[in-house]
Parts: structure tokens; C-alpha cells; sequence
């Protein structure tokens, strides 16, 4: 697991930088990036099937037809799960992060200096990652979840 040096002024503090590495952990005992590599495959297959099927017709129908999966696949199927898969190391990694004593609370407003400090973000359905807004409300949601296993370390 890596953190960019980048983020630490943004987390601003131990806590915040908990939630990250309970984000990133989550992720990695949740096998996200298996799963990635499997839907890839699968992607593909998809797309070698259809190239299969469109064998006989015209260059002009394939690369139509071939374009049409492309962009339906990655916005239908891939960007979803991408954005669910970083959903789901969210709620994980505050009660990590929670059982690690960091207070699961300072994920708000660390995702808020998050939100502050990005740039122009494409609309959410083009995006791996859920929109700021999603994800502070989901991450209101899981807290209560989060803090059943948070016990302060002072």
C-alpha cells in the first residue's frame, strides 16, 4: 500500500491519515483489484464474442457495433462497479480505522477538504469514484456502523 506524500496536506492530521489507509486496506482485503482484473476479462470477452458475431458484416457496422459496446460496457457495467467498490472500502475502512481507536468522524471533514482541494471532476457516472456529494451522504450513513467498534486511545 502507498500513500502519495501529496495527500498528508489534506489529511492534516493522524486521524484523517487513518481513514485513508483504512480506505486503502479495505480495498485490499475486500480483493477489489482481483475483481477488477476479473471484470477486465470479462469486458473482453465480451468484446471478442461480439467481433466473433459481426465477422461477416461490413467495416463500417463492426466499428459501429465495437464502439457501441466499448462506451456501454465501461459506462453500464465498469464505472459502476468501480464506483461501488470504492463505496464499499469507505464503510470498511471506517470501521478499520475505527477499531484502530482513530475516531471515524474525521472522515467528514477530511473528505470535505478533499472535495475542496480537487480540481473539475467529470460527472459521476463517468467517474471511478462516486461523486463528493455520495460520498460524504454514504459515509453519513456508515458512521453510525463504525462507531460501534470506536474506542478513544487517550
Amino acid at each position: 500500500m502507498v500513500v502519495y506524500t501529496g495527500l498528508l496536506p489534506v489529511t492534516q492530521n493522524e486521524t484523517a491519515l487513518a481513514i485513508v489507509v483504512g480506505h486503502e486496506i479495505a480495498h485490499s482485503i475486500a480483493k477489489h483489484g482481483n475483481e477488477r482484473m476479473s471484470q477486465a476479462m470479462v469486458q473482453q470477452l465480451g468484446g471478442m464474442a461480439l467481433e466473433v458475431a459481426l465477422a461477416q458484416k461490413p467495416q463500417e457496422t463492426k466499428n459501429l457495433f465495437m464502439m457501441t459496446y466499448g462506451i456501454g460496457s465501461e459506462v453500464g457495467a465498469m464505472l459502476p462497479w468501480s464506483r461501488q467498490q470504492e463505496t464499499e472500502a469507505d464503510q470498511y475502512g471506517l470501521i478499520f480505522s475505527a477499531m484502530a481507536g482513530y475516531d471515524p468522524r474525521e472522515a467528514i471533514p477530511f473528505w470535505q477538504r478533499m472535495s475542496a482541494a480537487g480540481g473539475s471532476k467529470p460527472p459521476e457516472f463517468l467517474s471511478t469514484h462516486p461523486s463528493d456529494e455520495t460520498r460524504l451522504k454514504k459515509i453519513k450513513q456508515f458512521l453510525p456502523e463504525a462507531l460501534k467498534y470506536y474506542t478513544s486511545r487517550n
